[in-house]
């Protein structure tokens, strides 16, 4: 009964001894190498640049209204044509203006008949008085008739000019060239002197963006434009991207208090009216090119806690090196300093890697296949 009773702890005993002799016989497992992508730094000439949101706005634009009263009796365009300047735009029914421009003329040509007799009047008044027969007060009343005569008759030619420039107003026409709008009035409509908009004329080519740069960059932003040109590209995202070149062609003469910005506007060609007034863009302005940069492909730049670094290849292994970081462009982004030419530096994988630890490079790829371009190693 003994037997039977302790028989099942000893094999128990046995199975867990056999267990723990198992498991210190084993020898722990390393870390696995981590599999990453390499690349070289190398030597590009990079230009200085800097990049801004801007908004997109019409070279020109107008809104036309009407400088008179009137029914529309004609609208001359199609909605979102383009339209030289010049062209007819609305007719509005002249005749009350008609009425008004004859009724002028009549005035003006009975006083003007009224003024040649006065003056008449007056010369023949003046010879009398050298002939004696008159006395110089009776010449001087027809001469104050004759001036009076003139009064009128200048004041009715001005009314005439007056009547011309409203009936001329009746013809409504493009003051500039450029693209129509919607049209807000149509035909048969009575519009008011200068009341509210018919239509709106923008100029887009060329076209302007406006955006801002902090006040800091101004010194240097003057500077290269009192050397010459500075040149800024715009790029619109869509189906198809849409790229146009054009240069900085106005700084603002106030730095914004409360947000420390300028505003500029740069001015591009847009031949092909691509760009359109009310888009975001983005702007990039070159300043300058940096000859023989040091740069890495730019998914090799990681960002910690004491700021930007890089993995350094060493042998098999992986050294956290820190890095200050330039600009970036195209794929790479230029290192100040913390890298020489040549090195390799991990652009794929950095969440594996462990500094020190060990690297099974997956696939190494050279610095020129990364989107940096030709480089010098």
């Amino acid at each position: 009964m003994m037997f039977r009773f302790f028989l099942p702890l000893l094999v128990t005993a046995l199975i867990f001894l056999s267990a723990c002799t198992s498991k210190k016989a084993e020898k722990p497992k390393g870390r696995p190498p981590a599999l990453v992508v390499t690349a070289l730094t190398g030597k590009q000439d990079v230009p200085e640049q800097i990049s801004a949101i801007g908004t997109m706005e019409a070279s020109e634009s107008v809104t036309v209204r009407s400088q008179i009263s009137g029914e529309i009796i004609k609208v001359a365009f199609r909605e979102g044509a383009e339209v030289k300047k010049g062209a007819l735009l609305f007719q509005l029914d002249p005749r009350p203006y008609q009425a008004v421009l004859k009724k002028a003329e009549a005035s003006r040509n009975r006083n003007r008949v009224i003024m040649e007799n006065a003056n008449k009047d007056y010369e023949r008044y003046a010879k009398l008085v050298k002939d004696g027969i008159v006395t110089q007060e009776q010449a001087e009343g027809y001469r104050t008739k004759a001036e009076s005569a003139a009064a009128d008759e200048a004041a009715d030619q001005a009314a005439v000019e007056s009547a011309r420039i409203q009936l001329s107003y009746c013809t409504i026409v493009s003051p500039i060239s450029g693209t129509l709008g919607a049209l807000a009035v149509d035909r048969g409509n009575v519009v008011k002197a200068n009341d509210s908009a018919m239509v709106t004329i923008n100029a887009v080519a060329p076209i302007n963006a406006v955006f801002s740069i902090p006040e800091k960059l101004l010194p240097e932003f003057k500077q290269r434009m009192a050397s010459g040109s500075l040149p800024v590209s715009a790029e619109v995202a869509g189906d198809k991207i849409i790229s146009e070149q054009g240069k900085v062609s106005f700084i603002d003469n106030t730095v914004d208090s409360a947000t420390g910005m300028v505003k500029l506007k740069g001015t591009f060609p847009n031949p092909k009216k691509l760009l359109w007034p009310g888009q975001f863009a983005n702007l990039t302005v070159t300043l300058s090119d940096k000859k023989d940069a040091t740069v890495v492909p730019t998914q090799a730049i990681q960002t910690g806690q004491k700021g930007a670094f890089v993995f350094v290849v060493q042998g098999d292994t992986a050294e956290m090196r820190s890095v200050v970081a330039g600009n970036a462009y195209k794929g790479v982004t230029v290192v100040e300093s913390g890298l020489k030419p040549g090195e390799q530096v991990v652009i794929d994988g950095q969440m594996r890697v462990v500094p020190g630890g060990k690297l099974e490079i997956k696939q190494p790829v050279k610095a020129k296949e990364n989107g940096s371009g030709k480089q010098k190693q």
